[in-house]
Formats: C-alpha cells, structure tokens, sequence
C-alpha cells in the first residue's frame, strides 16, 4: 500500500498463533483502501514489542497465542497503548470471551468463521475514519 501526505494509511498489526492464518487475514486486510499491514507474530511479547516498533494504528489478535492467550496483550495494549484500536478475530467466540474481551480493552470482537466480513469492513470503516482525522489535523479541508 502506497502511502502519501495525502492518502494517510491504517497501520494494521496481525497476531495470530497461525501463520497461515495470518497470511490469509494480511492478504485479505492489505487489499483494502488505505490499509497498510505493518508487522506480525505469534506471541504476545513480540507482538506488543512490534506493535510499538511498527507504530500501529490497529492491532488484530487471535485470542489463543502461541506464549498463551490474548487477554496479557489486551491489557498491557490498554494500560501502555489506549491510543491503539484492537480488534479481536478469534474462533473462540462465546458471550463469555466477548464481554471478557470487551471488559479487557478491545473495542471490537468477532467470530473468525461467521463475522469475517463484517470484521473487514470495519476495518475498512476505521481505515476511512483515520484518514479523514489525519487529514483534518493537517488542515486539508477536502477529504
């Protein structure tokens, strides 16, 4: 994804356990205006250590990680990070993990299987809504 003063991008960052799976949600993501996949991983340390490296506008994490789940990045995402916008796309979707999840500091949880593309056009959504803010901030009138 090209990036400009005035086409501003989403910096998106996968966490997922899978790798195959982050290849799929990356090539899907990426496609879309304005969203630029910035960094991956498995594991919540390297995930929350990318996250800050890669200066992420979003964070998309799988609940089950590969050092255990993804609650530890929520909360440390929450207490060091409120700035970023996290997104849970996850196969363990019962009422119970999304208001943990909700209650833990994501601001938006979906099924991995039956939400995906609702999932997407959210992200779609937020890619939308950053470049309008960034833009208003720079003082660029037309959006």
């Amino acid at each position: 994804m090209n990036s400009s003063p005035n086409r501003p991008t989403l910096r998106v960052f996968l966490v997922d356990d899978a790798v195959s799976v982050r290849r799929r949600i990356a090539a899907l993501l990426s496609v879309l205006d304005g969203v630029e996949i910035v960094g991956e991983a498995e594991e919540s340390g390297a995930a929350f250590a990318g996250i800050d490296t890669g200066v992420a506008d979003l964070v998309v994490t799988e609940l089950h990680l590969s050092d255990g789940t993804g609650m530890e990045l929520l909360a440390l995402l929450a207490q060091r990070m409120p700035q970023v916008i996290v997104m849970v796309l996850t196969n363990h979707s019962s009422a119970w993990f999304r208001r943990a999840c909700l209650t833990g500091g994501a601001h938006y949880f979906f099924d991995k299987t039956s939400e995906f593309d609702l999932a997407r056009s959210t992200v779609q959504r937020i890619a939308r809504e950053h470049r309008t803010r960034v833009l208003l901030q720079s003082g660029v009138r037309h959006v």
